[in-house]
């Protein structure tokens, strides 16, 4: 078998650029040299495991790999490298029938080498494969890095980047759109929760649409959207993020990212504390709570405000006091009749009358003020804990 290896490697060299035409340029080019001593040693390493079953194999072993990690690294797949290997171990079968004759082999041991050959490419196939996955993982791996990378650029995370935002959003098959939406994720529901939301039994989580960046494992995990949040996308979060909070930004031009990522950390904090209601599916959308964002932007100013907008009210209990608070609240934002004052907050109007009487009396003309009306109704929206959006 020997003396017939270098004429074999020749005809199965030339057979391979003539089945797979792909294949001419790479044995042409750079890596001809390694294609070349690969065959070679897969052909020697098989006659040495003939002559010596348990020889060493573990230089075709990482040739074999080495294939594969290029293949992977190439954007091909496994299948022309696949055919390489078949059609060496046809070749290679018509080589030993011909050897064969020449000797007067019987055909049983023709049929034991043949059996050997084809357990051996399978040998071949399996470690290009494992060659190619472990290729594509670290592929993956730092193509995850370097998405993070990209979101936390966008985001203002991260400053002086090396490679231009848009340069590395083409690298990564992610041109920058026009517009973005940032969301901020909430913990892991609690084992103890009930479960009312998300719940799938124990099968895989649907996994996050590929075009989202995403960065889940750190501090604050947040997503970016191309685009705005869709009805199909936010099924979509739902499924793969069951049971935990979720705010969405604004969407705004990429540029504008970092202070849609603000806000909807803000809106996600307020929802904790109460002051935003969420959706039934716990889902906060800062474009339906711009006003409370506001408010809240600066709580020490506002809370100074307060204190001079309602010090009429000050020498009061902290039940006369929440009373008329509610129904001034009332009374600003909707402008409305004793009666339907009443009517909303489930009271007789006559009481309504009554504590318009008492308001008043402790802040006069203040009421009649359009600029201490806004101030008040500013002060009051805050407190307010509403059950719907703005409300």
């Amino acid at each position: 078998m020997r003396p017939e290896i270098p004429s074999l490697v020749e005809e199965i060299w030339a057979e391979i650029v003539r089945v797979i035409p792909s294949y001419a340029q790479i044995f042409s080019g750079p890596n001809a040299e390694l294609a070349r001593v690969g065959l070679e040693q897969n052909l020697a390493t098989f006659v040495e495991q003939v002559a010596t079953p348990g020889a060493d194999t573990s230089l075709r072993d990482e040739m074999c790999r080495a294939f594969g990690r290029l293949e992977a690294e190439s954007g091909r797949s496994l299948d022309s490298l696949q055919e390489t290997y078949r059609v060496g171990a046809r070749l290679a079968l018509r080589r030993a029938r011909k050897v064969g004759r020449r000797f007067n082999l019987s055909p049983a041991v023709i049929l034991t080498f043949a059996d050997a050959l084809f357990a051996y490419t399978g040998e071949l196939s399996a470690l290009s494969r494992e060659g190619y996955l472990s290729a594509l993982a670290e592929r993956r791996q730092h193509d995850d890095q370097r998405r993070v990378r990209l979101l936390r650029l966008l985001l203002g995370a991260s400053a002086n980047p090396s490679v231009p935002v848009a340069e590395l959003g083409e690298q990564l098959g992610w041109p920058i759109p026009p517009e973005v939406t940032p969301v901020v994720v909430g913990p892991e529901p609690s084992a103890g929760g009930d479960g009312s939301r998300g719940a799938g039994g124990n099968g895989p989580r649907p996994a996050l649409d590929p075009d989202i960046l995403t960065e889940l494992d750190g501090s604050e995990p947040r997503l970016l959207l191309p685009g705005p949040m869709t009805d199909e996308r936010r099924t979509a979060l739902l499924a793969a993020l069951p049971g935990r909070p979720l705010a969405v930004g604004l969407t705004v031009p990429a540029a504008e990212a970092p202070d849609s990522l603000r806000w909807a950390r803000q809106a996600l904090a307020l929802a904790a504390s109460g002051a935003i209601a969420p959706d039934r599916d716990g889902v906060v959308h800062c474009e339906q709570h711009l006003v409370t964002l506001w408010l809240h932007s600066a709580p020490t100013l506002v809370d100074q405000l307060a204190r001079r907008q309602l010090e009429p009210l000050a020498g009061l209990t902290p039940l006369q006091r929440e009373r008329l608070i509610e129904t001034l609240h009332s009374w600003l934002t909707t402008r409305g009749t004793a009666a339907r004052i009443a009517e909303e907050l489930s009271v007789h109007p006559q009481t309504v009358r009554y504590r318009m009487r008492l308001l008043e009396q402790a802040f006069g003309d203040r009421l009649d003020d359009p600029d201490q009306q806004f101030a008040t109704e500013i002060v009051l929206r805050r407190l307010h804990r509403p059950s719907d959006p703005e409300a």
